[in-house]
């Protein structure tokens, strides 16, 4: 009998193999009509017939590359960048491959056909993933469409990958028990929230627990007490019966473009570079900040001359609200911001800190604040009272994307590991924001900061751009 996470799988890759054939159709016809028009049935037109024949090859083409590169494959749906990612790289390899043949052989190639054909289609193919993503992270949500996971290893790494895979439900790993091979005394089977089937290091007994458990997926984590020649005879077994061996080494925080695998005398090492914004990838940040700065201070501009009038006639006062920002490299700034609280709310931050015990804490954030005004409420509900910082980001001072912009006396106390969070610039919206912004801790806001210093890339900005958006519209803790 086929496994439920098998028939899940089943049913989401035909979903997307349907709706792949739908939108490169959609894309291909519809560049067709509008570059030529449609042709008549009784045409004898041999440029159009041409087409036809290139445009039904080019969706065959478009529907095999999106198989061939793997943008269907279970382990990439359903969460992170890398499905999207592929989507792109089949699609653009294809129309490159198209326009090198052309220029190759001499085939004048309608540009504009190309060129609404591409586009159209990558965004549509992009658009559907997304909204069947929203689906697939619904049900797992709900407990559906995931992949069982037994966990092997150590104590301490076991109960930290079930905790991480709990938290994120989305990725579709659903850790069920975990095996504790050689476990000793001195661990609580309480911290890790899941049975625990038991700690035999007998190859057979292993075999026969996975068995048992009925998983998808076994994850073997760092610190199992395993022989090498056993874990290479598991990942024979589970091949053999369909079910998948996942490796979870000692790393956090480690996003993919950062690890690169080089196999030595057999053995797979994972080499972990440093990161580095630099050169080429320092250049293409700041042409991104600059680029789309630039287009939505003019097309905000009435936004910003309305918001203006208003926080002037609503409350006397300066229009706009500078305040000192610890930057790039410990540098500082005057960070701009639409004012939303009254004249002189500075004066009053001590005092309500320390009414409210919250005087030595790093976030400094009050609760319920008086200061505010009624049209700052509503200015920061929608984070419209942040919109100033984009002449921030024009004069390079802050970046669309980049760790939470923090005062002074919040940076005194951070220690050695939030200090790296300096190493780029702040930026109007960052990780923090799209994962709950004032709703976080401390602690949390600092591991997603230094996620993002850790595993920069262009990529990644458009992707917290694009759920700052929903985040924004969904007012989904603000303050």
């Amino acid at each position: 009998m086929k496994r439920v996470s098998a028939r899940w799988r089943s049913r989401y890759s035909s979903r997307l193999r349907l709706i792949d054939a739908g939108v490169v159709i959609w894309a291909v016809a519809g560049a067709f009509g509008i570059r030529f028009g449609f042709p008549d049935i009784d045409s004898s037109s041999v440029r159009d017939a041409d087409y036809v024949l290139l445009s039904v090859l080019l969706v065959l083409s478009w529907w095999c590359m999106l198989e061939f590169w793997g943008s269907r494959e279970a382990r990439v749906l359903g969460s992170g960048t890398e499905e999207y990612k592929r989507v792109i790289a089949s699609s653009a390899w294809l129309f490159g491959f198209v326009a090198v043949v052309s220029y190759a052989l001499k085939i004048d190639t309608a540009r504009g056909y190309v060129g609404l054909a591409f586009p159209a289609g990558a965004f549509g193919l992009l658009a559907a993933r997304w909204f069947l993503r929203q689906h697939i992270i619904l049900e797992r949500k709900h407990g559906k469409s995931d992949s069982r996971v037994l966990i092997i290893g150590g104590p301490f790494s076991a109960a930290h990958l079930v905790r991480s895979l709990a938290s994120a439900p989305a990725a579709g790993y659903r850790p069920v028990a975990v095996h504790l091979p050689g476990a000793g005394q001195g661990f609580d089977p309480s911290d890790l929230e899941v049975p625990v089937t038991g700690t035999t290091t007998e190859f057979d007994s292993i075999l026969r627990v996975i068995l048992d458990t009925d998983v998808d997926a076994v994850a073997i984590s760092a610190g199992v007490n395993m022989h090498p020649q056993d874990l290479r005879r598991l990942g024979w077994e589970l091949a053999a019966r369909d079910i998948g061996m996942i490796m979870a080494p000692a790393l956090t925080d480690i996003a993919g473009p950062r690890i690169h695998t080089q196999p030595v005398a057999g053995l797979p090492l994972i080499h972990v570079s440093t990161p580095k914004l630099t050169g080429g990838k320092k250049v293409a940040k700041r042409a991104f900040d600059l680029a789309i700065s630039g287009v939505l201070l003019a097309v905000l501009a009435p936004v910003f001359l309305t918001i203006a009038i208003l926080v002037r006639v609503t409350d006397s006062g300066p229009v706009f609200y500078r305040q000192e920002r610890v930057g790039i490299r410990g540098t500082t700034f005057h960070m701009l911001k639409f004012r939303s609280m009254k004249v002189n709310a500075d004066a009053e931050l001590a005092a309500l800190l320390k009414a409210q015990g919250a005087g030595d804490t790093p976030l400094f954030k009050v609760d319920r604040d008086p200061r505010i005004t009624p049209l700052g409420r509503i200015l920061r509900k929608y984070s419209l009272d942040e919109l100033p910082q984009l002449f921030n980001v024009l004069n390079g001072s802050m970046s669309l994307v980049g760790p939470r912009p923090q005062r002074e006396g919040e940076v005194a106390l951070y220690d050695d590991a939030a200090h790296r969070r300096l190493y780029v610039s702040p930026g109007m919206s960052g990780l923090w924001q799209v994962s709950g912004r004032s709703n976080l801790t401390w602690e949390e806001s600092i591991r997603l900061d230094l996620y993002y210093v850790e595993n920069w890339s262009l990529m990644g900005d458009v992707v917290i751009l694009f759920k700052t958006f929903k985040a924004v519209f969904a007012s989904t803790g603000a303050v």
